[in-house]
């Protein structure tokens, strides 16, 4: 008989805190943690990429800073009109890749919300030397989304 007073004791006290549902808390984890899931992957995808690529030229360029929601969302957006170039067609991909994770922070940014601007335009410009643009775009990216990952925790700021 005790042993039967232990179980129901324990199924009236312990098991309502285990079935409780998702607080915001929670959701907000379970969305950065998609978020940079996809950051992850899209970095796993360039490293592919690169090993059926030539040489790349050693080319450093500049990364804009990670503040928040609103500028990640805004710096996503060029990088991925930057890979609808032309030249850049090899890289549809990770062009997929970076669309879908800006559309996943602008999404969570409007939950947060956050001031956001309007999606930047599509307009790039062609390029003299398509395999340098090729791997300046790419560069840009990966160096972007690294700092991104590294800086995660900007992702609960607007």
């Amino acid at each position: 008989m005790h042993i039967f007073r232990a179980l129901v004791y324990v199924s009236l006290v312990v098991a309502p805190g285990c079935s409780s549902l998702p607080t915001k808390g929670d959701s907000i984890r379970n969305t950065i943690h998609s978020i940079i899931n996809i950051a992850q992957i899209t970095l796993v995808h360039i490293k592919k990429l690169r090993t059926r690529l030539p040489a790349a030229p050693q080319i450093e360029p500049s990364t804009p800073s990670i503040d928040g929601l609103t500028s990640i969302t805004q710096d996503l957006g060029l990088l991925d009109n930057e890979l609808q170039n032309p030249v850049t067609e090899l890289l549809s991909q990770i062009q997929a890749d970076v669309s879908s994770l800006e559309g996943r922070v602008r999404s969570f940014a409007l939950t947060m919300d956050c001031p956001l601007q309007a999606r930047p335009s599509g307009a790039t410009s062609d390029s003299v030397f398509p395999d340098s643009q090729l791997h300046l775009t790419l560069t840009k990216v990966q160096r972007y989304l690294e700092k991104f990952i590294l800086h995660k925790d900007k992702l609960k700021v607007c």
